[in-house]
């Protein structure tokens, strides 16, 4: 066989490789037939090289590839996820493709469609992009940074800050829609295309602000769109224009937080309050839409009329009531009872609670309506004059005790002050609790009444007559007692008892031997012999002397009485010490009775009620926790 023969008889197979040919059964084919079969085969690969879009037929899909025929030797493969809906496709439907690869090592033809359909539309993308032209695009599906946009059938980038002039709260809801869109970059060769809807908007907000900005004015009502939500306002989008519309101006009412009213996407009507000369900042409001409420409030809510409402705050001097929408009234700690000791408003309202009240009084001016809970009740303190005549001998309960007398219950609601003054005509009471403790049954004499200041005032002593005038007969000047009972020791003497709880002073200098204490003596519960040096009426006090008592008296009864009471060592005496107002230590051991009387404190003025209401403290409260009374000293006589 010629070597023309031999070639003739071999050819290349889908692999690469060289085969016999005359392996084949010529006798199926007629002389000459398989080198024309060969020919007409190399025919239809001429013209296929790599880079190029050609057509192709589907054959079959598969869960991973689609099988594509292009006529060439071996059929080509194209990815499943380059079909964006696959089940639109089936065998036998024709498509364009790109050609990849012809042959990879195992002999099979690499094809794209994404890169088929990219370069199909290229041309038209590009136009759009040079020219700034806007185009349709459907959002398909997230990723990281943005969206993917089908664009002509291919998938271009939409980053998250190019969706819309504000954040997009939920990107997912927005899936599926379709919008806008302008081409701002390309790059053939990666086949990037990026998109944004943001620069559409822009432009649109920006002829908008213009035209809005012209037709502003004053009092103008206009539609906006809540953009914005802080802890003084919301700011309210005009359209292509923004405006704050702070707290205060978004209800005639209390409100503690902008989202109360508005909530982001909000569209609302709103009133131009103001605007500064550049319209950059606009003043908004919506309260301002309503009739002020405070109108014919005279009217609405007279004085001395019941009213109802929800208590919208509590401070430390009262509760603030609404009455409606706008309106709130004060009740003052002061007006909440006629009969208890109100320690804080809380104990007796809570925020959110519906209470009845009696309107006290209206100041329009300040916007101030005073309210009050125990005007509902009759006043306590309205027939006391009658009831608690001056003169007249009661019982009553002590109810507190103080420091400068204690407080007698006489009927709920009504008490009355025993001064430490008006307990004893002839004993120093240096506290009440000498002579009295809480819950004690005690029977007084009502002194006087100041019904203005809820003030009564009662008297022990005065139940039985004034000794004094007795006594300055029986305790003259020269007087001797052999026993007088010690039963005070003072820094500048010492208090002695004679008889009938008559309390005498025997001052320092007095004493019978020069100390600088009387406790360098004596001692509570010692007798010792005095005489009357002095006889004070008017200042109902009796000054006593033990030196006195022993001038021209026998020596052995003054030695007798210094064996009895030796001087004690310093070191063997507790002195206490503080600073007098000269500097040097002054020694003390209890108050002095013989001083001045503890006088009555005035009543202290109620605090006045505050232009705005303050904020809402944490309720809380300092008692005694044994009594549970308060700590300070009580106002004397003061409605509890």
């Amino acid at each position: 066989m010629s070597d023309v023969e031999l070639k003739a008889k071999r050819a290349v197979d889908a692999s690469g490789l060289e085969v016999d040919l005359s392996d084949f059964e010529e006798s199926y084919y007629k002389p000459g037939q398989i080198d024309e079969i060969l020919l007409d085969y190399d025919k239809t690969l001429d013209g296929l090289e790599e880079g190029q879009v050609v057509r192709g037929k589907i054959l079959r899909i598969t869960d991973k590839e689609v099988i594509i025929d292009v006529n060439f030797k071996s059929e080509g493969i194209v990815p499943l996820s380059e079909f964006k809906n696959v089940q639109d496709f089936k065998p036998g439907d024709e498509i364009d493709v790109f050609l990849e690869q012809v042959e990879d090592s195992e002999g099979q033809i690499i094809l794209s469609k994404s890169r088929a359909d990219f370069l199909r539309v290229w041309d038209k993308i590009y136009e759009v992009f040079e020219n700034q032209e806007t185009v349709e695009g459907r959002l398909v599906r997230r990723i990281k940074g943005g969206v993917v946009v089908d664009l002509f059938g291919v998938d271009a980038f939409l980053p998250g800050s190019q969706i819309d002039l504000r954040q997009i709260p939920d990107m997912d809801a927005i899936i599926g829609e379709s919008f806008t869109f302008r081409v701002i970059k390309v790059n053939k060769t990666r086949r990037n295309i990026v998109v944004s809807r943001r620069v559409i908007l822009e432009e649109d907000r920006s002829a908008l602000r213009e035209k809005i900005l012209t037709e502003l004015d004053k009092n103008q009502i206009r539609e906006g769109t809540v953009k914005n939500i802080t802890d003084f306002g919301a700011f309210i989008d005009l359209g292509g224009v923004d405006g704050l519309l702070h707290i205060t101006d978004m209800s005639w009412g209390r409100v503690n937080h902008p989202s109360e009213i508005v909530a982001l996407g909000d569209k609302l009507q709103v009133k131009v309050l103001d605007f500064n000369e550049n319209k950059e900042r606009i003043s908004l409001g919506i309260k301002q839409l309503t009739e002020h409420p405070w109108k014919g409030i005279e009217d609405k809510f007279p004085e001395g009329s019941k009213v109802r409402g929800r208590i919208v705050s509590i401070t430390d001097y009262g509760a603030f009531m609404e009455l409606e929408k706008g309106i709130e009234g004060l009740i003052h700690i002061s007006e909440m009872s006629w009969t208890q000791h109100i320690k804080h408003p809380s104990k007796i309202v809570g925020i959110g609670d519906i209470v009845e009240a009696v309107v006290l009084k209206i100041d329009k001016e300040s916007q101030k309506i005073s309210l009050g809970f125990k005007q509902l009740e009759p006043d306590p303190w309205e027939n006391v004059p009658s009831e608690f005549p001056i003169g007249a001998v009661l019982k009553g309960k002590v109810r507190n005790i103080a420091a400068f007398g204690a407080f007698v219950e006489l009927k709920e609601g009504v008490d009355g002050l025993i001064h430490v003054s008006d307990m004893s005509w002839v004993k120093k009471i240096n506290h009440p609790g000498e002579l009295l403790k809480k819950g004690d049954v005690v029977e007084v004499k009502v002194l006087d009444i100041d019904q203005e200041k809820r003030r009564i005032s009662l008297g022990i002593k005065q139940l039985t007559e004034d000794p004094w005038g007795d006594l300055v007969k029986e305790y003259t000047v020269g007087t001797e007692f052999a026993e007088c009972e010690v039963v005070r020791i003072l820094d500048r003497g010492m208090v002695v008892s004679i008889k009938d709880d008559v309390e005498c002073l025997i001052p320092l200098n007095q004493l019978g031997e020069e100390v600088n204490h009387p406790s360098r003596l004596y001692k509570v519960g010692d007798k010792v012999p005095a005489v009357v040096i002095e006889f004070d009426m008017e200042g109902r006090k009796i000054v006593m002397s033990v030196d006195e008592y022993f001038k021209g008296k026998d020596e052995k009864l003054l030695a007798d009485h210094k064996a009895a009471f030796p001087i004690k060592p310093e070191s063997e005496v507790k002195i206490s010490k503080k600073k007098g107002g000269d500097g040097e230590d002054a020694d003390i051991i209890v108050n002095d009775p013989f001083g001045p009387d503890p006088a009555v404190p005035e009543e202290s003025e109620e605090p006045a009620e505050p232009a705005e209401p303050a904020a809402e403290p944490e309720s809380t409260e300092s008692t005694d926790s044994a009594t549970e009374e308060p700590v300070a000293e009580e106002k004397p006589a003061v409605e509890e």
